[in-house]
């Protein structure tokens, strides 16, 4: 008993949502955001979260000194190919505001771009949550890339079994 009370304390440090209402071309809709936890600790927890989600943000760091901008392709995107195969991904650049400090190296929105193609993302957007820009888009682009994976039609294959 105690065991899983340690196993659940595990989980909610592990993951925090938040929840609201967003109107996205006059409908409105009901968003949980699941923020989870990137350590490695939490590896084999982290794939708890990803059965039902409509739609993944994967971020990472306009800042060249990080690894994020790699670990997108080396680490998350095929984290959640693997075992959400067919949820469609929007890519955000974070913390753009760090192109206006000339020491500090960052990847341009064109390298953003190239990677969203690289990763086979359906969107790409940039944010600064220092300068408040871009964070509403960002929600509004997933939904509607949501809303534009869900209206396409799966493709059927026949089987004839003889």
């Amino acid at each position: 008993m105690i065991w899983m009370n340690a196993k659940l304390a595990i989980f909610i440090l592990a993951f925090e949502h938040y929840g609201d209402k967003i109107t996205v071309d006059d409908i409105e809709y009901d968003m949980t955001l699941w923020d989870t936890a990137g350590q490695e600790d939490y590896e084999r927890l982290r794939p708890l979260s990803y059965p039902h989600t409509n739609c993944f943000l994967v971020c990472f760091s306009v800042d060249k000194n990080l690894a994020s901008y790699d670990n997108v392709s080396l680490k998350w995107v095929p984290e959640v190919k693997h075992f959400s195969p067919n949820v469609p991904i929007v890519l955000v650049a974070t913390k753009t505001d760090l192109r206006d400090d000339p020491s500090i190296a960052c990847y341009t929105p064109e390298e953003g771009k190239k990677l969203k193609r690289k990763v086979k993302a359906q969107s790409y957007v940039e944010c600064s949550a220092l300068r408040n820009e871009g964070l509403k888009e960002i929600f509004i682009e997933a939904i509607r890339v949501y809303r534009k994976s869900k209206n396409k039609k799966p493709r059927t294959r026949q089987c004839k079994l003889l």
